[in-house]
């Protein structure tokens, strides 16, 4: 059995592979991909393995656009943070779903239920879309922050940008003030409005109103100048330009 890994969490990925050889030693691992990028060109390079097991959110996009760009036939077992009756719809739908961090007795039953089984689903990335995304999306109204040897609540409508720096997450306001924020930027993202907060890059997250201006830049990508922000050097992907286009257009 030859699985493929999907996923940008250098420990995650780590961990699920020691798992994998310590339950599955005949297992053969060949290939550890973190973008959608690499793993599109891997896909259109390499035969189909027998098994996928893929990360929702990667570092340069949602996996999704994986299965959009290049026809997969080999079965995927996802693994993120999704709610208990999306793993069941997907369960029930022959296509399984791990929650992280992954038990090692979830794994096993994953893996031996494709072996048994020899799962081949066709991807219906619209239905996938739909368990993923609970009918009413309830997103914080405000922010913890700390401040010194205080802690105070920001109010989300403040917020014109969440960044990391240094592995510390900060909260930008539009007066300009900077706060750090014990969360990361991965959590920040499931927390705020979508159509109002953008992810630009692996070390941003902007309000729509807190973008100054935006430039084309080399290899067709965009350059973002932030409010109150001394970082000149914000690009966006080119594999995300397009969907941050579509996003400031709505």
């Amino acid at each position: 059995m030859n699985i493929l890994i999907i996923e940008d969490e250098k420990p995650a990925a780590n961990r699920l592979i020691r798992m994998l050889r310590e339950y599955f030693p005949s297992a053969t691992l060949i290939g550890d991909l973190d973008t959608v990028s690499r793993a599109v060109r891997w896909l259109e390079e390499n035969p189909a393995p027998e098994l996928i097991f893929c990360d929702i959110q990667l570092a340069d996009g949602i996996s999704f656009e994986i299965f959009e760009k290049v026809k997969v036939s080999s079965p995927v077992i996802f693994t993120t943070a999704f709610d208990q009756y999306a793993i069941r719809a997907f369960q029930v739908n022959a296509i399984d779903y791990l929650l992280k961090p992954i038990d090692p007795k979830d794994l096993e039953r994953a893996v031996e239920k494709f072996r048994s089984q020899n799962l081949r689903p066709n991807l219906d990335l619209e239905v996938i879309k739909s368990l993923l995304q609970p009918k009413e999306k309830l997103y914080k109204s405000r922010f913890l922050v700390k401040f010194g040897e205080k802690i105070q609540s920001i109010p989300v409508e403040e917020v014109a940008f969440f960044f990391s720096e240094e592995r510390v997450t900060f909260l930008q306001t539009f007066s300009g003030k900077k706060y750090v924020l014990d969360s990361t930027l991965e959590q920040v993202e499931s927390q705020v409005d979508p159509e109002t907060f953008f992810r630009l890059n692996r070390k941003y997250i902007s309000h729509i109103d807190a973008i100054e201006e935006v430039l084309t830049y080399s290899n067709s990508r965009l350059k973002i100048k932030l409010i109150h922000s001394a970082d000149s050097d914000i690009l966006v992907s080119r594999e995300k330009v397009a969907e941050l286009k579509a996003w400031m257009d709505r």
